[in-house]
C-alpha cells in the first residue's frame, strides 16, 4: 500500500503539518467538508490520509462587531456514540471584548452562569453586579474574597472542594429519603451543589490562565467534573478541551483525556489525544471529518506556539464502573499532530502530548499500583503480602524501601477488646426493619436516633460529622448487609504499611478514597484512665484518647447555601458520654500505623451500635477529602493539654508533619 493510505499510523516523520494553509478556505454549508479543487491540488500529498484536509471554521468574535464578513450559521454537531460524556456547545471565552492579555482573560463562568439553565440574561450580567450581591458572612469560613476568587491557593482550593462535597452529600441524603421537591428543574445533587456555590461566587481561580493553577497540585483527584470547574482546573463541565480566545489568538489551556478513544502508550509521559467532534452523521448516515474549529483550532495553535497545556486523565472507577476518576497529571506540550481515519471512516485529528520533565509523578503512580495489585512480588521492598494474615477481606502489604527494619511485633486484631458498655437510657436495642433500613423511614428506631436522617448516602459515604453516629448492629432485625452498618464491614481499600523516612511506620492506600468514605476502625484494647498519666504515659505510643484536645474544623454543609431547604445541621462537637481510651500496642489493626498531621486527610467519628443488649462505642476513621493512591493517611492526634508560657507541656512530641499549619508538637 502507498504511504498515503496508511491508517492508525504514528505521527508522520516528515515534520509538523502546517494546517494554516487551509485557513483561507471558505466553509461550505454541507456537513462533510469540501475544498476548492485548486486548493486540493495545491495541498496534494501533504497529509498521511487519502481524504482531503479539514476545513477551518473560524468562530465569530464578538470583540470584532464591525467586521464586514457575514457570520456563518452555526454548524450543528452530532453526538458520537463512542463518547461517554456528551460535549456541550462551547462559547469562546474572552470573545466578549475583554482586553486582558492572552494569558489573563476572565472566563465565561465568572459571570453568573448556572449549569443546565438557558436563561441568557443571567449569563450576561457583569462581574461587578454579582459581587455587589455577594454576602460572604453566610458562607463557610467567612466566604471567599475577591482576590481568592481570581487566584486561589491550596487552602482555598481545599475549602471550595470540601464545601462543594458537603452540599452534594447532603443533597444525596435528601434525594435518598425522597425529601426533595419533585418540581425542581435539576435533581442531580452534583449540579445542584455547583449551582448553589456559583450563585454565591464561592469558587476560586476564575481567571483563566495558561499553565499551572494556584492551589491545585499534580496528582490531585476529582470524582466529578464540576469539582475541576469550581477550582479553575478545567472550566468546561462537559467538553474535553478548555481554551481561551482573545482578539489576537486562541490557545488551549487544558484537556481531559476520557480514555475512550485516546491511544494507550507504554510511555507514561506521552499521550496521543483525539480531537473533538464526531466523524459520523447519524441523521444523514454518512461519514464526515472533524473540523479545525473551537477546541481543535486551539490545540493547533498551541502546537505551534508550544504553550503549556494542563492534562487531566480520566480513569475508570473500580468501585463504580459507570463513573470515572479524574487525575491531574501536570503540564504537557504538543509535540506533533496529524490526521487519521476514525472507526467510521471520517478524519480524526491526533495530537501527541509530551509531559514536561521534572514534575511529580501522577498517572505513573496509578499504573505502578495496578502492576503491584496483579503481582505483589513486583513491589520493591515488600516484606509481607498480607500483614493481617487473612483477618481482612483485602490484603495489607508491608513495605520497607528505607532500611532493613521489620515491623514491630503485635497481634493483628480488627475490633476492640475489653469493651465497656455505654448506657444511653435506650428503651430498646436495635430496629425492627425488614431486610434493610430505608432512608426516610422515620419508623426505624436507628434513624430516629440519628435525628431522623440516614447517616450515609447510597454509596456508603458519611454525610455529616455528628455527636454520635448510631449504626444498626447485631441486635437489629435488618439484614447484615444493611447500609447503616458501614463501619462494621472491615477494610474496603487495599492498604499498605510502609516505612517513612523520618516518622517510623506509616499507612497509605493503593486505592483512591473518596471524601466521607469509611477507612477503618481504631482497634485495640480498651484501657482505664488510671493507666494513662496527664503526660501521655502508660509507656505506649499507640494510644487513642477521645478526651484529648482536638483542633476544631468544619466539614458539614452550610444551610445558607441551600436556601430552599430548612434543616438544622448536626453539631460537629462530639458528645461522648464517657471518655474512651484505646491502646493498640499489643492488639490492633492498620489504624495503629496512621501518623499525626496538623493538616490531616482523615478524621475520626464516634459510632455506636448494640450487641448483646448493650451499646458499645467505636472509633471509625473517614476520609476528610479525596485521597489519591499512595498518599499517606494521617489524622490529628490531639493534645493532652494547652501550652503554657509558649512552651509545650511535658510529654508532647515534636511534630514533623511539614504542614503550613503545623503546631510544632502533639500528644
Amino acid at each position: 500500500m502507498e504511504e498515503g493510505l496508511r491508517q492508525n499510523s504514528v505521527p508522520p516523520s516528515s515534520g509538523f503539518v502546517d494546517k494554516t494553509k487551509v485557513v483561507e478556505a471558505k466553509p461550505l454549508r454541507s456537513l462533510a467538508p469540501v475544498l476548492p479543487k485548486s486548493l486540493q491540488s495545491s495541498l496534494s500529498g501533504r497529509y498521511p490520509c487519502v481524504f482531503p484536509p479539514f476545513v477551518v471554521v473560524e468562530e465569530a468574535q464578538e470583540s470584532q462587531p464591525s467586521s464586514p464578513a457575514p457570520i456563518p450559521a452555526p454548524i450543528k454537531s452530532y453526538r458520537n456514540p463512542l463518547v461517554e460524556e456528551e460535549e456541550e456547545e462551547e462559547t469562546p471565552h474572552g470573545a466578549n471584548g475583554d482586553t486582558s492579555s492572552p494569558m489573563e482573560v476572565l472566563d465565561g463562568y465568572s459571570q453568573k452562569r448556572v449549569p443546565m439553565n438557558s436563561c441568557k440574561s443571567s449569563q450576561k450580567r457583569g462581574r461587578k453586579t454579582q459581587e455587589s450581591q455577594f454576602d460572604s458572612s453566610s458562607l463557610v469560613g467567612g466566604g471567599i474574597g475577591v482576590a481568592q476568587r481570581d487566584d486561589g491557593d491550596r487552602e482555598t482550593v481545599n475549602l471550595v472542594l470540601m464545601t462543594y462535597d458537603s452540599l452534594r452529600r447532603r443533597l444525596c441524603q435528601l434525594e435518598d429519603a425522597k425529601e426533595l421537591n419533585t418540581t425542581m428543574a435539576i435533581k442531580r445533587a452534583d449540579l445542584r451543589a455547583s449551582n448553589a456555590l456559583s450563585a454565591k461566587a464561592f469558587r476560586t481561580n476564575m481567571r483563566k490562565r495558561v499553565g499551572a493553577v494556584p492551589g491545585v497540585e499534580i496528582g490531585d483527584i476529582f470524582f466529578l467534573r464540576m469539582e475541576m470547574v469550581l477550582v479553575g482546573l478545567h472550566i468546561q463541565s462537559m467538553g474535553g478541551i478548555d481554551y481561551m480566545t482573545t482578539k489576537d489568538e486562541t490557545v488551549a489551556l487544558s484537556i481531559v483525556s476520557s480514555g475512550v478513544y485516546d491511544d494507550e502508550t507504554e510511555d507514561n509521559d506521552v499521550l496521543v489525544y483525539s480531537g473533538q467532534g464526531e466523524n459520523f452523521n447519524k441523521k444523514d448516515k454518512h461519514v464526515i471529518d472533524q473540523k479545525l474549529q473551537r477546541g481543535n483550532l486551539a490545540l493547533d495553535r498551541s502546537s505551534r506556539q508550544q504553550n503549556e497545556v494542563r492534562v487531566i486523565r480520566g480513569l475508570r472507577d473500580a468501585v463504580n464502573r459507570s463513573a470515572k476518576i479524574y487525575v491531574y497529571d501536570g503540564l504537557y506540550k504538543i509535540q506533533d499532530s496529524w490526521i487519521e481515519r476514525g472507526k467510521s471512516g471520517g478524519g480524526v485529528f491526533k495530537y501527541k502530548f509530551v509531559r514536561l520533565p521534572g514534575q511529580p509523578s501522577a498517572i505513573a503512580v496509578w499504573k505502578s499500583v495496578q502492576k503491584w495489585k496483579m503481582d505483589s512480588s513486583s513491589r520493591t521492598g515488600l516484606i509481607l503480602a498480607d500483614l493481617s494474615r487473612g483477618d481482612e477481606s483485602v490484603p495489607v502489604s508491608l513495605v520497607n524501601e528505607v532500611d532493613n527494619e521489620n515491623c514491630p511485633v503485635f497481634n493483628y486484631f480488627n475490633s476492640l477488646k475489653h469493651q465497656k458498655p455505654f448506657s444511653l437510657g435506650q428503651s430498646s436495642y436495635g430496629c425492627n426493619c425488614y431486610k434493610s433500613c430505608v432512608p426516610g423511614d422515620l419508623s426505624c428506631s436507628c434513624i430516629q436516633r440519628n435525628e431522623g436522617d440516614f447517616p450515609y448516602t447510597a454509596n456508603a459515604v458519611l454525610v455529616s460529622r455528628t455527636q454520635l453516629v448510631h449504626e444498626c448492629g447485631p441486635m437489629c432485625k435488618c439484614f447484615p448487609n444493611c447500609k447503616n452498618r458501614v463501619s462494621q464491614t472491615g477494610l474496603k481499600h487495599q492498604m499498605e504499611v510502609f516505612k517513612t523516612k523520618d516518622r517510623g511506620w506509616g499507612l497509605r492506600s493503593l486505592d483512591p478514597i473518596r471524601a466521607g468514605t469509611f477507612i477503618c476502625e481504631y482497634a485495640g484494647e480498651v484501657i482505664d484512665r488510671a493507666k494513662v498519666n496527664p503526660y501521655g504515659g502508660y509507656n505506649d505510643d499507640y494510644i487513642f484518647d477521645t478526651s484529648r484536645i482536638y483542633d476544631p474544623f468544619k466539614w458539614n454543609y452550610e444551610p445558607s447555601l441551600l436556601e430552599e431547604i430548612s434543616s438544622n445541621v448536626s453539631s460537629e462537637d462530639y458528645a461522648i458520654p464517657y471518655p474512651l481510651i484505646i491502646s493498640s500496642k499489643n492488639f490492633g489493626n492498620v489504624a495503629r500505623f496512621m501518623n499525626h498531621s496538623c493538616s490531616p486527610n482523615v478524621f475520626w467519628q464516634p459510632v455506636l451500635y448494640a450487641e448483646n443488649n448493650q451499646s458499645f462505642l467505636h472509633i471509625a476513621f473517614f476520609a476528610l477529602r479525596h485521597i489519591p493512591p499512595m498518599a499517606e493517611l494521617t489524622y490529628d492526634y490531639g493534645c493532652s493539654g494547652h501550652a503554657e508560657g509558649g512552651n509545650a507541656p511535658k510529654g508532647r512530641k515534636k511534630c514533623l508533619c511539614g504542614s503550613s499549619k503545623c503546631r510544632g508538637s502533639f500528644g
